[in-house]
């Protein structure tokens, strides 16, 4: 069968694509080891008719379909295994509805976050989630993303009310709705969201908002060591209930942000903390915070409040994985998160220090340490399967350490195929049950099949 010539029966034809750009892109990942899988095309629907259609076609012929959004998954999401359609969702990017009153958004599946980001902020509204990159919230939803207001406004499984979802077969259900609660039946909504693409393509998603808070106080406080920095981590979370983010960096961290943003930081572990409320409350949290971080033996603790400032400093923050990749061109960063009980976390910072000098690697530690969950990067030689090697071996290592604590093998990034093993590991008992749930909804595995679970079959 022609695949393309297939598909520009439903499709117009200029939104059916084959060649080799297209192609390329939609076969990698942008931040990731994986090796790039081609898909035999590409589409781009722009309505939930046009991603039925699709289905329906793909179900009844067994072509595997990967739903895409940014392609920036750190797991292989978006990597098309078994080739077949990649389903290009981001020309589906309108925002369908604000209800400011209900702080509720109804949004289709290629809406940007940095673009919603702009229209909420003019009704006094945001929207807490913020991974580091401008993704869409369908593959925020798919992922289950978080980032740095996790710890106080949690990730996108607290603020995804409701879906619409195209099955397999070209059915469309919803889920959930515009209410805050409800205790009608099995809540399917969190099923969903999280599931990466195994089990249904989103084509609306309804969003909980929150309000524009009063005032915020950041700061930068800086540590001799890691643990240092992870124990006052946890202290900060304890003791100071208007925290809206602990964010941890390493030194070699701070070294790549200073040569890739032409910053001075300086070169030593360190919290990027930020207060929010009132002015009155941001304030006296922000000198809870360093009263406990001088008792932690803090080298320096530096507040800004100016919002330009704020906002440089988290710009640093966020663009921390893309500086560490630029500090070793011709490599491939291999990432890995876990997430451990916060009362491990100073521990598992020594740990996964130890591991990875251990095996005589360069990398760097960061992360969302204020709700226990890190980030480990190391950049590895992709024509070096020894070197490779070595890095998955170390992965394992600080797995096994969380998963030893009552943690997990992914705090943010999912499991793809980069962590099924890992995630048989951690969840022995239910990994067939999700396998059951995976056959009966997606019967042929045609929905991003080798992620999450074993294929159909």
């Amino acid at each position: 069968m022609d695949l393309a010539a297939a598909l520009r029966q439903i499709l117009p034809p200029e939104r059916v694509r084959t060649d080799p750009e297209t192609i390329e892109h939609h076969g990698r990942a942008i931040f990731t080891y994986h090796e790039p899988r081609p898909p035999e095309v590409v589409v781009f629907p722009e309505s939930r008719e046009e991603v039925v259609s699709v289905l329906r076609f793909a179900n009844e012929h067994r072509v595997p379909v990967t739903p895409f959004g940014q392609g920036s998954s750190l797991e292989g999401h978006t990597i098309p295994l078994e080739g077949g359609i990649s389903l290009d969702l981001g020309r589906m990017d309108r925002i369908l509805e604000i209800r400011p009153e209900d702080m509720v958004a109804r949004v289709e599946p290629g809406v940007r976050r940095l673009a919603l980001e702009a229209v909420l902020s003019g009704y006094g509204l945001f929207f807490p989630p913020d991974p580091g990159w401008d993704a869409t919230i369908g593959g925020m939803a798919a992922t289950n993303a978080s980032g740095t207001n996790a710890l106080r406004y949690g990730a996108m499984r607290e603020r995804v009310l409701g879906l619409e979802v195209v099955l397999a077969d070209g059915r469309v259900i919803r889920t959930g709705g515009l209410a805050v609660k409800s205790s009608a039946g099995y809540n399917l909504t969190p099923l969903f969201v999280g599931s990466e693409g195994t089990l249904g393509v989103f084509t609306e998603i309804t969003l909980r908002l929150q309000p524009l808070l009063e005032s915020a106080v950041a700061a930068r406080v800086t540590f001799h060591g890691v643990e240092d920095a992870g124990e006052a981590a946890v202290a900060v979370v304890r003791s100071v209930v208007g925290a809206t983010r602990v964010e941890l960096v390493d030194a070699r961290t701070v070294e790549a942000v200073n040569v890739y943003k032409g910053t001075s930081y300086e070169v030593a572990p360190t919290l990027f903390l930020e207060f929010a409320g009132s002015v009155e409350g941001a304030e006296a949290d922000a000198r809870r915070a360093e009263e406990i971080c001088r008792r932690a033996g803090c080298l320096a603790f530096e507040a800004e409040r100016d919002e330009a400032a704020r906002g440089r400093l988290w710009e640093a923050r966020h663009e921390a994985a893309l500086a560490v990749a630029e500090l070793y061109p011709g490599r491939l960063p291999m990432t890995t998160d876990v997430c451990v009980p916060i009362s491990e976390l100073a521990g598992a910072l020594r740990h996964a220090r130890q591991a990875i000098a251990s095996r005589g690697m360069d990398g760097v530690i960061l992360g969302h340490v204020g709700d226990g969950n890190y980030h480990a990067i190391f950049p590895v030689d992709p024509s070096d399967p020894e070197e490779k090697e070595r890095a998955r071996r170390v992965v394992g290592e600080i797995v096994d350490y969380a998963l030893e604590r009552g943690g997990t093998c992914t705090g943010e990034h999912g499991v793809g195929y980069g962590k099924i093993d890992h995630l048989r590991r951690e969840h022995p008992d239910t990994v067939p049950l999700m396998a059951q749930i995976k056959r009966l909804l997606d019967p042929a595995g045609i929905l991003n099949p080798g992620k999450v679970v074993p294929p159909a079959g």
